[in-house]
C-alpha cells in the first residue's frame, strides 16, 4: 500500500477535524482520504480513528501514532517548497489571510509589485475580520490587529499604526468639539466590533505611562471599518480609525482630526498593532519570508519605527 499517502490522510483528518476537511486540503475526494486512512490502519493492525456521522475521535493508539508521524506530513511539505525553488525565486501559491481594512487598504495596492518581482506565485488574498484557521483553510500567513491574535500562532509585529479620532465638520459644528479623552462620553460614537470574538473594540489612551479606556456613548456599531468611516462622513458622530483610512478623508476635508497633536491633556492615543503571523517557525518558508521582507520595507518608515 501507500503509506505515506495513508499518514498523510490521517494526519489531514486530525488537523481539520474531519475526513471531508483532509480530502479538501488534499485535493483528494472524502472517500479516497477515508480508504487512505482505512488501508494504513490495516497495515498497522490497529484502529487510529473512532469514526461516526458527526465526529472524527482518536484511539489511544491513534493518539501515540500522531504525534510520531505529524511531522513527517510537515517536513514532507516544507521539504517539496525547498526544491521548487526556481534559482531561489519563489513559486506555488500564496494565501495570504488579513484584517478587511488592512488587506483592502494595505495589501491590495503593494500585491501587484510583490507579483510583478516574483512572477511564478500565484496570490489569493482572503479580507475578512473574522477568526481564520491556518490548517483547515490553508492559509500561509495571515495579518491581524492584536485584538485578533490567538494562541498557537507565531506572530511578529510589522508596523504601528497612528490611529486617528475623527469626525465630519457639520457633526462637530452641531455637538462641539471634544478637547479630551472623558468627553467623548457626551458624544456620538461610532465603534468597531471585533468579528472574531464579537467584542467592542475599545478605544486606548495613555497617560502618564497608564492606558485606559475612554468611556463613550456608543450610537453605532458594525463590524466593517469602513462602515463606520462612511457613517462618520455623513455626519453620524466620533469614530476611530487608521490613518491609512482616515487620510484621504481628512485629505478633503470630509473629516477632521481629533487630538490632532495625538496628546491632550497629557492623553496620548494609542496607536494600532498589526502583526504578521503564522502557524509555527516550520511555515516561515521562502515565500513566506520573501513576502515579509517585501511588505515590511514598502511600509511607511514611520510605521515600523
Amino acid at each position: 500500500m501507500d503509506t505515506l499517502r495513508g499518514i498523510e490522510s490521517f494526519v489531514k483528518a486530525v488537523e481539520t477535524g474531519s475526513i471531508a476537511g483532509a480530502a479538501r486540503v488534499l485535493g483528494i475526494s472524502a472517500a479516497a482520504a477515508s480508504q487512505n486512512i482505512a488501508r494504513l490502519e490495516a497495515w498497522l493492525g490497529v484502529r487510529l480513528l473512532t469514526r461516526t456521522t458527526r465526529s472524527l475521535a482518536l484511539t489511544d493508539s491513534g493518539t501515540v501514532y500522531f504525534e510520531q508521524v505529524k511531522h513527517v506530513v510537515r517536513d514532507l511539505e516544507l521539504a517539496h517548497s525547498a526544491v521548487t525553488e526556481y534559482h531561489g525565486e519563489p513559486q506555488g501559491r500564496l494565501r495570504i489571510a488579513s484584517s478587511a481594512a488592512f488587506g483592502r487598504h494595505v495589501l491590495a495596492p503593494r500585491l501587484p509589485a510583490f507579483q510583478k518581482r516574483y512572477p511564478r506565485l500565484a496570490i489569493e488574498l482572503i479580507t475578512t475580520d473574522r477568526s481564520v484557521d491556518h490548517i483547515t483553510e490553508q492559509v500561509d500567513i495571515s495579518i491581524r490587529i492584536r485584538e485578533q491574535l490567538e494562541d498557537g500562532l507565531v506572530a511578529r509585529r510589522i508596523a504601528r499604526v497612528p490611529s486617528i479620532f475623527c469626525a465630519a465638520p457639520d457633526y462637530l459644528a452641531r455637538a462641539g468639539v471634544p478637547q479630551t479623552p472623558e468627553d467623548l462620553q457626551h458624544h456620538d460614537c461610532l465603534v468597531f466590533r471585533v468579528a472574531a470574538d464579537g467584542r467592542l473594540l475599545r478605544w486606548f489612551f495613555l497617560r502618564d505611562g497608564v492606558r485606559f479606556d475612554a468611556q463613550v456613548k456608543v450610537a453605532m456599531v458594525s463590524d466593517d471599518i469602513d462602515v463606520l468611516t462612511r457613517a462618520a462622513v455623513a455626519g453620524g458622530g466620533v469614530t476611530r480609525i487608521a490613518d491609512f483610512i482616515a487620510r484621504p478623508w481628512l485629505d478633503s476635508g470630509a473629516l477632521v482630526a481629533l487630538f490632532a497633536e495625538r496628546q491632550t491633556a497629557q492623553a496620548e492615543v494609542e496607536p494600532l498593532d498589526f502583526y504578521v503571523c503564522v502557524r509555527d517557525r516550520y511555515e516561515l518558508t521562502p515565500k513566506v519570508r520573501h513576502f515579509i521582507d517585501y511588505l515590511v520595507e514598502s511600509l511607511p518608515e514611520q510605521w515600523r519605527t
